[in-house]
């Protein structure tokens, strides 16, 4: 039995209570999620919103919200996400160390970027943490390394009835990544922001996760990107030794 803790948050019980409504019960609508919740349409509205923006819901083009990717079973993995994060930070660190920039870990969930770890830059002027966050990963250059490392069979799975995807463009697109190695998202998903990104793989060459080095767009250089490109497939390298204890 459990005991409804003293301190219990409103907003984070409510937030938590709607997440759970979303993925056992299904599809709500914002008056829906009020009645359950027993609050206004407004504050169920900024709620849906909260979980709309850290994954956990989406909302669908007949403007009902259903159970975000976050909320969904994702294929297992060799490596956890705690794990992967655990070993992963300090090499992330590491690597902000050799190039001055952020530096993030996405996995993929769905089509969807999920940003599980980020190293920030020192600099003044950077790219701040995405943690939590989600962005179509058919943008972000983390995921399009990671998508670039699927089958094509998989890729088109994955985004079969996906509205406002181009897929033959998106398969050429993945197709120049698999060729030169490393994926570029040039402000793509937010302007002023460029990121250079690769992929991390496990033992049998399945794609587990993906690294980027992202940057204000005034900084990018590309002189620079072969040096960033090597700098991010060092850490990769390192992070694949010390998960899955290689040679």
């Amino acid at each position: 039995m459990r005991n409804q803790p003293h301190y219990r948050i409103a907003s984070v019980d409510h937030a938590l209570h709607l997440a759970t409504l979303l993925q056992q019960e299904g599809p709500l609508r914002v008056s829906d999620a009020a009645e359950r919740l027993g609050v206004s349409p407004s504050t169920a509205h900024r709620l849906l919103a909260m979980l709309v923006y850290r994954g956990f819901a989406e909302q669908r083009p007949d403007r009902l919200y259903e159970a975000g990717d976050v909320l969904r079973p994702v294929a297992a993995s060799q490596a956890p996400v705690a794990l992967l994060r655990q070993v992963a930070i300090p090499h992330l660190h590491e690597l902000v160390d050799r190039v001055g920039e952020s530096v993030n870990l996405v996995v993929l969930a769905g089509t969807d970027a999920r940003f599980v770890a980020t190293a920030e830059s020192p600099q003044v002027l950077r790219v701040g943490s995405r943690v939590g966050q989600t962005l179509p990963a058919r943008l972000t250059s983390a995921g399009r390394a990671v998508l670039a490392a699927l089958s094509t069979d998989q890729v088109a799975g994955l985004y079969e009835g996906a509205e406002g995807v181009g897929l033959e463009r998106l398969h050429r697109e993945l197709a120049v990544i698999r060729k030169r190695g490393f994926a570029v998202n040039d402000q793509r998903t937010e302007s002023g922001l460029t990121a250079l990104g690769t992929v991390l793989h496990d033992p049998d060459g399945l794609p587990v996760a993906g690294v980027a080095i992202a940057m204000p767009t005034v900084r990018f250089d590309r002189d620079r990107v072969p040096s960033w490109v090597s700098a991010l497939k060092a850490t990769v390298s390192e992070i694949e030794r010390e998960l899955y204890n290689a040679p």
